[in-house]
């Protein structure tokens, strides 16, 4: 029988046999192994993350539009799907599966993700393919929003991601909203808060949404978390979207009372992260996703085209 330590085994039998096309029975024969223990080192060697299967469906893209966006924001990278012709649910999983395949190239082993809420985080955390072994620790960023979805809430979207790359999970054990700035700082004297919130500002890379003011697309507003006449309120002032639970105007001011209530990271903090992904699209979310930009809170954005030409279109408009 062929003699080395496990890991090594198994690294031997999926490189013969993946690489060099070797069929289980000649690496059997190769190895002084039996065929069924070379298909279960094989099984096992999937499980462990050092195998990696992908299939890259084509997701048109477009170059010119990302260019753009690059250039006249100053981001790390701008992932534009080109699929006019999709519904909204299709290319927001479209623009996850980019998002996906861009935190794969950003990801090193044992560093600390920060993660958000919501269905553009959801699209991402769904279609990022495991790593086990890179022992990413991820970590709440904002409270928890207690939607009766609790697949795109921080708490299982953290679990999730973690348990994909093989890491531990840190929830954030408060709410989002509270009644009043008081509230929110007696919950930020708690030992396990602050312990929370300062490993999610170690945090070197941040998975994020971008939420809107605008009455169909607010996420808050689903939630039961804002009233119709709350955010009629934010409009008035001039306030255009959110990003981790923080809202800010057209230039990335956040100076606005509602942020005061709010359990999460700051958006300085945010700022400050080194790679902060975003995953927005949706004609409603121009305003706050070009707040976003302009305020520096992103580096990364993975939307579609007219949701990006949109973006340029106001940017242009309100310069």
């Amino acid at each position: 029988m062929y003699s080395e330590n496990r890991e090594d085994l198994l690294t031997r039998v999926a490189s013969l046999y993946y690489e060099y096309d070797y069929s289980q029975q000649q690496i059997a024969e190769m190895l002084q192994i039996s065929r069924s223990n070379i298909s279960r080192l094989l099984k096992e060697a999937k499980q462990k993350g050092l195998v990696e299967i992908r299939i890259h469906k084509r997701i048109a893209t477009s170059p010119a539009l990302e260019r753009d966006f690059q250039e006249r924001f100053g981001l790390h990278q701008a992932m534009v799907v080109d699929q006019r012709n999709a519904d909204y649910s299709e290319r927001l999983a479209a623009a996850g599966q980019l998002a996906a395949w861009y935190l794969e190239g950003i990801l090193r082993p044992n560093t600390v993700l920060g993660i958000a809420w919501g269905t553009g985080v959801a699209s991402a955390v769904n279609a990022l393919t495991p790593h086990p072994v890179l022992h990413i620790d991820v970590v709440q960023i904002l409270g928890t929003v207690g939607t009766v979805v609790s697949e795109i809430d921080g708490p299982d979207l953290a679990r999730r991601l973690a348990t994909k790359l093989g890491g531990q999970y840190h929830y954030m054990h408060a709410p989002l909203f509270v009644d009043s700035q008081t509230a929110r700082d007696i919950l930020l004297e708690q030992p396990t808060i602050q312990l929370t919130l300062n490993q999610a500002r170690k945090a070197q890379i941040a998975l994020v949404g971008v939420g809107t003011t605008e009455r169909e697309s607010s996420s808050f507003l689903r939630a039961g978390h804002l009233t119709e006449q709350q955010l009629y309120e934010l409009r008035t002032l001039g306030v255009v979207g959110e990003t981790a639970g923080k809202y800010f105007d057209m230039n990335g001011n956040s100076d606005f009372d509602i942020n005061q209530r709010v359990v999460a990271i700051s958006l300085t903090d945010l700022r400050r992260i080194p790679f902060v992904v975003a995953v927005a699209c949706g004609l409603p979310k121009k305003r706050s996703i070009l707040g976003a930009l302009r305020g520096g809170y992103i580096k990364a954005l993975a939307t579609d085209s007219i949701t990006a030409q949109a973006v340029l279109e106001e940017d242009e408009r309100t310069r």
